[in-house]
């Protein structure tokens, strides 16, 4: 699949020779203060494991797409199909949004979301989702401003 628009953006699906620049785009997952007892690293690492792991072979449900803007990559949003605890059915799920620091506010963030909610649509989901920390105030005024709403708060107490 390749979508194109009039301002130099062009989204695919990811083949093997984006891997490089996706599983580097897991640094700016974490431009953002974390919370106290979680680190950037750790929180990076977990967004590069499974964006790593669609590499050595997506899985049925899974998609992975990659923008260019003006010739360049920047950005990519990697989707999987999640069982909704309520109701138990299966619905999209975008488990990681990134653009690069050159492309922010180009729209990169806007197509790719827009991408992900077709693939959704196209598999026949009820909802999209996706998680934003609390602690990432910009991501979470962005899907606020693109509809989404909250739903529930993970609380979490470290154990020591």
């Amino acid at each position: 699949m390749r979508i194109t628009n009039n301002e130099g953006l062009a989204i695919r699906g990811a083949v093997a020779a984006d891997r490089d620049f996706v599983l580097a785009l897991a640094d700016r997952l974490v431009s953002f203060e974390v919370p106290a007892f979680r680190t950037k690293d750790e929180l990076a690492e977990g967004d590069r494991r499974a964006l790593a792991e669609w590499f050595r072979g997506p899985k049925p449900g899974e998609a992975l797409f990659v923008a260019g803007h003006d010739g360049r990559p920047a950005g990519c949003a990697y989707l999987v199909t999640l069982v909704d605890y309520f109701n138990e059915r299966p619905h999209a799920h975008l488990s990681v949004l990134a653009v690069t620091a050159e492309a922010e506010g180009k729209g990169v963030g806007s197509a790719l979301l827009d991408q992900s909610e077709a693939w959704a649509r196209e598999r026949g989901s009820d909802r999209l989702s996706l998680s934003a920390l609390v602690t990432n105030s910009r991501a979470r005024a962005f899907y606020e401003r693109r509809g989404y709403a909250g739903e529930h708060i993970r609380y979490v107490l470290p154990l020591k």
